[in-house]
């Protein structure tokens, strides 16, 4: 789901786009034989295919090389790149290159597990920074990195690895939009206009022969090809939010291919939500969280001089919304990149203090702060190259996965029924999806997640208040993956849970990766501590 560091998910659509991871045999080459499940002659191909890719990259390897310097990577860190079909059913056809990186364990020869293969997110994150929880000594992860070499990919389509693009960078990060709330059907309109040229834009600069390959199957089969390039008998994976949908997508693909998994802040994989319902489940959840954090905000109202109550600290967040849409502060800063900076306190515990000081220092006449965290730097090429491609990712993935809705009055009707009680995210989600009602390639179905022969027990972790990913995603998950276990942190609400401190939740994740051994039942954890300001 929508999980790169949402203040980097600047508005996408001209106006309210936003946001709105036993010993194995290290050297083995043999890939094992693919278990894909499928429904149709094509996905038989496919299963084909992926095969195929997998033996030829267990016999070709990973030639690892230092890092090229302006990937941000520091020695010891290398880096590399696996093969891999664009079209699965044609697997001697087109090729793209994918990019990989790897620490090695920092334990003894004899203590390595193997590589332990991360994905953070998105559609449409970048896991090449797994490896540098080693390299600065993250410590939740320490005992782990004694056992497994860190390995980061970028998914296809995504950074490195063949990127694909919807429109200008610099026309993407362009502020300020229009407000996501819509006023008038003329303002409806106008959104749909951007959506369906933003659909456009994605065939037009992507290609639509790539598009219609960006899928999440096709991920989870680049995923097994990695695995086979490794050396890897069996899969462990890491995967956080989306991360946790490719988990469960191979696991239901390649259950004999997987050795350990970890899946934290979890999608929910029934394919009723997959995608339409899942975002409009979002909306709820983040109006929840949203909640949670202006509790939060008046109980430090010492610090933040913002209300004593959620109200009074929601009534300063509604002025501040009308002043932005009078008259943009500092001409760049309108309700659509506030949407876009203040989302991050919902989605991460750690941005709780850093938005709530913002939004203090506005109130107290500061208003630069606001705008430096609020608005596009248009000097920043890259990081605006990256953000527009993150979101491209991400719509082409979730567009092109399932069928979306086509019938702009079933838009209209639930958006605006679940605007009435759920108003901070629900339009400005609306519009970042709308893409899909008008996508230019054919859309699939997705996977039914289910288990089948060989898959191991599974580790789910999450949150009860999690805003982007809602806990029914990890009970669902739990349901359709016959012997995994839930660890539930109740009362908290932080996306991605797995690198926070909590020894109730780290000394089991360690346990598991490190000795396959889980509880006998589920386990509910006491929430971590809550952030000082």
């Amino acid at each position: 789901m929508k999980d790169i560091r949402p203040n980097k998910r600047v508005a996408a659509l001209g106006s309210a786009g936003i946001l709105v991871t036993a010993t194995l045999l290290a050297g083995a080459v043999t890939a094992p034989t693919a278990s894909a499940t499928s429904s149709r002659p094509g996905q038989d191909r496919e299963a084909r295919g992926a095969a195929i890719a997998a033996e030829r990259a267990a016999k070709a390897g990973i030639d690892w090389q230092d890092c090229p310097a302006d990937w941000g990577l520091e020695k010891p860190i290398k880096c590399g790149w696996v093969t891999v079909p664009v079209d699965y059913a044609k697997p001697n056809g087109k090729q793209i290159k994918l990019a990989v990186d790897r620490i090695g364990n920092t334990g003894t020869a004899q203590e390595r597990q193997g590589a332990l293969v991360y994905n953070p997110g998105g559609p449409g994150g970048s896991g090449l920074r797994f490896p540098r929880r080693v390299t600065t000594k993250a410590p939740v992860w320490a005992n782990v990195a004694k056992a497994y070499d860190f390995v980061g990919f970028d998914p296809r389509g995504v950074g490195h690895s063949a990127p694909i693009s919807c429109m200008d960078p610099q026309e993407f990060v362009k502020a300020p939009k229009a407000d996501p709330v819509p006023d008038t059907t003329a303002d409806k309109y106008a959104q749909r206009k951007l959506a369906r040229e933003y659909a456009q834009g994605c065939a037009e600069r992507t290609g639509k022969a790539m598009l219609q390959q960006m899928t999440t199957p096709n991920t989870v089969r680049d995923l097994d090809v990695i695995r086979a390039a490794l050396g890897e008998r069996g899969l462990n994976f890491l995967g956080v939010s989306y991360g946790t949908y490719l988990g469960a997508v191979y696991g239901t693909m390649f259950p004999g291919h997987l050795r350990r998994m970890v899946v934290d802040s979890v999608v929910n994989p029934s394919r009723e939500k997959v995608w339409y319902q899942a975002n409009l489940d979002q909306d709820v959840a983040f109006e929840g969280r949203w909640k949670d954090w202006q509790d939060w905000v008046a109980a430090n109202d010492a610090t933040f001089h913002l209300g004593t109550t959620r109200a009074a600290v929601q009534a300063k967040w509604l002025q501040l919304r009308a002043t932005a849409k009078k008259n943009p502060i500092g001409g760049v800063v309108g309700p659509a990149e506030l949407i876009s900076f203040f989302q991050s306190a919902p989605y991460y515990d750690s941005s709780w203090v850093p938005v709530a000081t913002v939004f203090s220092a506005y109130f107290a006449g500061d208003t630069k702060a606001l705008v430096d965290a609020a608005s596009p730097d248009l000097t920043d090429t890259a990081g605006n190259i990256s953000s527009e491609n993150g979101n491209a990712v991400y719509t082409a993935v979730e567009c092109t996965d399932a069928k979306w809705p086509t019938s702009w009055k079933k838009w209209d009707r639930d958006n605006t029924a679940l605007h009435k009680n759920h108003p901070f995210m629900t339009w400005a989600n609306a519009w970042m999806n709308l893409p899909c009602a008008t996508w230019p390639v054919k859309q699939q179905t997705p996977v039914h997640v289910t288990t089948h022969k060989g898959l191991p027990q599974v580790l789910i972790v999450q949150s009860t208040n999690d805003a982007a990913t809602p806990y029914e995603g990890a009970v669902e998950l739990h349901k359709r993956f016959q012997g995994s276990r839930l660890i539930t942190e109740k009362g908290a609400g932080s996306h991605g849970v797995t690198s926070l401190v909590n020894t109730c939740i780290n000394t089991r994740v360690d346990a598991y990766l490190l000795t396959g051994k889980l509880d006998r039942s589920d386990v509910t954890c006491a929430p971590h501590a809550t952030p000082k300001p």
